[in-house]
């Protein structure tokens, strides 16, 4: 058990916060609280370092998007509170969600172009899949929906295999935690949402 603890996460100190602040930011996200912020921006500057260290650079400017985006969550939730001060999960249309799915592919196959053709990015299609996701499951959650989760998996299945081929084995181990994490948070939203009055 020790050894897998330490080989989750690793050996150098920036990166055992930021897989400590990861996995609290998650959990208090499942649990709908707004205590979730402080952590979410610790992780993403984290890891904003990380990832250009080791030239996963559409990773690296994700960090950037959820460190704004998360300025926008935090009002977002605010003004979306049960009287337990839990957040509310927002309806979203199937429709709606296709229209964010479709702009997602868009924003993959640009990020992707760009980084093959302009860096030297490690894996610059497989890299921005996960990014073009996160965009869109980070956007998704900061708005309440529900839908958010699906993309979370997503993101994580990739990028399980990604961080692991580039030499990250605890990030990679984090993702697998994380991917433990979005499927318990997926199953208490989706719990929320149908019971919104009872939040």
């Amino acid at each position: 058990m020790i050894e897998f603890f330490f080989g989750m996460v690793g050996s150098r100190p920036i990166e055992w916060i930021a897989v400590a602040c990861g996995i609290v930011n998650v959990s208090l996200i499942i649990q709908r609280s707004i205590r979730n912020y402080p952590f979410g921006f610790a992780v993403v500057t984290l890891y904003f370092f990380i990832f250009w260290q080791y030239r996963l650079y559409s990773d690296a400017l994700l960090q950037v998007y959820f460190f704004i985006i998360q300025i926008y969550g935090v009002y977002v939730w605010l003004n979306g509170r049960a009287q337990d001060g839990r957040v509310i999960v927002a309806p979203l249309g199937n429709s709606m969600f296709a229209m964010h799915l479709g702009a997602t592919a868009v924003l993959w196959l640009i990020v992707a172009s760009l980084m093959a053709t302009f860096t030297d990015a490690a894996a610059p299609y497989w890299d921005a899949a996960v990014a073009a996701l996160s965009i869109t499951a980070q956007f998704l959650l900061s708005r309440r929906h529900l839908q958010s989760w699906y993309l979370w998996i997503a993101v994580d299945v990739m990028a399980i295999g990604l961080f692991y081929t580039r030499g990250l084995e605890p990030t990679a181990t984090l993702y697998l935690v994380f991917l433990g994490l979005a499927i318990t948070g997926l199953i208490q939203w989706r719990r929320a949402a149908m019971r919104p009055l009872d939040t």
